[in-house]
C-alpha cells in the first residue's frame, strides 16, 4: 500500500483454488478471498475501510495477474 511488503498466508493456495473453480477476477471474488484469508488462514487485515479497500484493490490485481499466468 505504502510500499511496505507484507506476507499473506495461503494466498497462492486460495488463488489456485478459486481459479480451478472458475472464479472470475472481480470485486465479489476478492471479498471471498479476503474472508478466507481472515477466517481459514487467520491473516490479520485491519478493519479500517480505507485499508480494506486498498487490500481489495491489490488482491484484485494479484488475482488478475495469477489468471493471466495460468493462461500461458
Amino acid at each position: 500500500m505504502d510500499g511496505t511488503q507484507v506476507a499473506v498466508l495461503g494466498l497462492d493456495e486460495i488463488m489456485a483454488d478459486f481459479y480451478a473453480r472458475g472464479k472470475e477476477a472481480n470485486r465479489d471474488t476478492v471479498e471471498e478471498i479476503i474472508k478466507v484469508l481472515e477466517g481459514h488462514y487467520k491473516n490479520y487485515i485491519p478493519q479500517s475501510e480505507l485499508i480494506h479497500k486498498e487490500y481489495a484493490r491489490i488482491l484484485l490485481k494479484e488475482y488478475e495477474e495469477f489468471i493471466e499466468g495460468q493462461k500461458k
